[in-house]
């Protein structure tokens, strides 16, 4: 499975077959989505305008913006409804963490998450392989509620998202402070956006975190 991270909660997944998914689309953050993305699929965690901007997205593409479980070509995806904020909703509403499964790996995209670590929601997400998780605080979890998720999930690999580069423009935390919670050694860097990730190889790796900074240009 190859992954790109396109920026804020965006990425793109593409399974060996070719079948891609775009997850949370973007616009307005100080930056703008690469232009020429394709996608056959796109999950949309709610409906803010730095998540849901579908229209920067090339090609005939199925939209998941709602909990339940879907089957679009070789791509199974899970989508259970959680909470943008600490109150329930009331500040933010809801948002929706999809499991995008693909050649075997169970990657969790956690969307606009708000709420705190909980059995509940747990239990919701069941076990994954891969989290795409949102660091940045503010309007999401922060960084030290973020490793919370980590550690009770207990994932193969860790993916922060919604985190605040150097031309962001809204008041979000870098990626720093979640990083100092990993031990450099377990930290891959992946400066150019994108990976190839195969579980075998990743568990060989003994890394745990895969720090992605974002990609500027897609062909």
């Amino acid at each position: 499975m190859r992954i790109q991270y396109l920026g804020h909660s965006c990425f793109r997944l593409t399974s060996a077959s070719g079948t891609a998914v775009v997850t949370d689309p973007y616009r307005g953050v100080g930056y703008e989505m690469p232009k020429g993305v394709f996608s056959d699929i796109i999950t949309v965690s709610h409906g803010h305008f730095d998540h849901n901007y579908i229209s920067g997205v090339e090609g005939a593409f199925s939209v998941v913006n709602t909990a339940g479980e879907f089957q679009i070509n070789d791509v199974e995806i899970v989508g259970v409804e959680s909470f943008h904020d600490s109150m329930q909703g009331v500040l933010r509403g809801k948002n929706c963490i999809f499991t995008i499964q693909m050649d075997g790996i169970r990657v969790c995209h956690f969307g606009d998450l708000g709420e705190e670590v909980s059995s509940e929601i747990l239990q919701k997400i069941g076990n994954v392989d891969v989290v795409l998780l949102p660091i940045g605080g503010t309007y999401t979890i922060t960084a030290e509620q973020a490793k919370e998720y980590v550690d009770a999930l207990a994932p193969i690999a860790v993916i922060p998202m919604h985190y605040k580069p150097k031309d962001g423009a809204l008041d979000i935390d870098c990626a720093k402070n979640f990083l100092s919670l990993f031990d450099e050694k377990m930290i891959e860097r992946a400066e150019k956006g994108e990976f190839d990730f195969s579980l075998s190889a990743w568990k060989s790796s003994g890394k745990k975190l895969l720090y992605m900074e974002r990609m500027r240009e897609y062909e």
